[in-house]
């Protein structure tokens, strides 16, 4: 199996403290993770004045102010980004950062991501979708509230313009998630449909959703996390702490290591209870040599360094070619 990239979601979680953004680039280096990532946005060429909030902002920040004020309190200047992804590159995790309007698009194009990450409310915005292509980067995108038509539409902008890889994240947006609405088996219908790599991008509490996810074969684990799931904010209730992050790479990596090959053969480290756990014709009495074998003087014990009982038919019927004691090995 190739290697399933976890990336660390910390977005807006920093609440617009650099020095903070930065505690979250260290916590997610510890946790093992591949990449964090952020989002950078322009709020007023992301939102309009009159946008409302979703319900689960509502119910973590408010309902007083407008979407736009929340967003303008959770922003980091372009010399913060600048350094947060110098940081990553000394410390050795990956950068990465969601743009949301085209001028941050302008800006991220600089910073030579590894991938571009696609969030799913511009999975239906053209001008966007194609600004992205024409960078011609690999690219993951979330496809979050979509349906089939509106992610092939997506990705046909894509291909057009030559992106040499794309991965889609199933992904449901509602914050937290409930399990009842995570639809796993979605992975295997994008799959089948677009022919592209599939990962998932999670909003659920806790850590056994994306790692099963992982077991379904996601190559890619998207996951919000927080320093502190009490902070105020609209994302940190949905988040993971650093500790429970860690758990959460720990198990992935053990399902990775435990979906192997595909071949159905012992393993190494089973090898040797073969012998211990199977079993071989054996005397089931003492018999004496010229005695006919038959299942009235044979029978099946461990270990399994004999005659397979695989093999009761071709002795049964012959004779004994010497005596044997009871619970010693067949010879024949």
């Amino acid at each position: 199996m190739e290697h399933v990239c976890i990336i660390a979601e910390a977005g807006v979680n920093h609440n617009g403290s650099f020095d903070l953004a930065k505690k979250m680039v260290e916590a997610a280096k510890e946790a093992g993770v591949d990449y964090i990532k952020f989002q950078t946005f322009v709020p007023e060429k992301l939102v309009s004045k009159s946008a409302e909030k979703a319900e689960y902002q509502k119910e973590t920040t408010g309902a007083e102010e407008s979407q736009l004020q929340m967003l303008q309190k959770l922003t980091l200047t372009n010399e913060n980004f600048i350094e947060l992804k110098n940081y990553c590159t000394e410390i050795g995790i990956g950068f990465l950062s969601t743009p949301f309007d085209l001028e941050s698009v302008a800006f991220l194009e600089k910073f030579h991501m590894d991938f571009w990450k696609i969030p799913s409310g511009e999975v239906t915005n053209l001008p966007y979708l194609e600004a992205i292509a024409k960078t011609k980067r690999k690219v993951i995108m979330s496809t979050g509230m979509c349906n089939i038509n509106e992610i092939k539409e997506a990705v046909a902008v894509l291909d057009k313009y030559g992106v040499p890889e794309i991965v889609l994240l199933h992904c449901n947006t509602q914050y937290p998630t409930p399990y009842e609405h995570v639809n796993l088996r979605a992975l295997e219908t994008l799959k089948s449909l677009t022919g592209k790599k599939v990962g998932y991008s999670d909003h659920t509490q806790g850590i056994e959703i994306p790692t099963a996810a992982a077991a379904m074969g996601a190559c890619v684990i998207e996951k919000h996390f927080t320093l502190d799931k009490t902070m105020e904010g609209p994302d940190h209730k949905a988040s993971l702490e650093p500790q429970e992050l860690r758990q959460m790479v720990l198990a992935i990596r053990n399902v990775e290591a435990a979906l192997g090959t595909g071949l159905k053969e012992p393993s190494p480290s089973e090898t040797a209870n073969r012998t211990i756990v199977r079993k071989s014709i054996v005397a089931g009495r003492a018999i004496k040599k010229g005695e006919m074998l038959s299942e009235n003087n044979l029978t099946a014990k461990r270990p399994g360094n004999g005659i397979s009982p695989m093999k009761w038919h071709e002795v049964t019927g012959t004779r004994a070619i010497r005596d044997f004691l009871e619970d010693e090995l067949i010879e024949i």
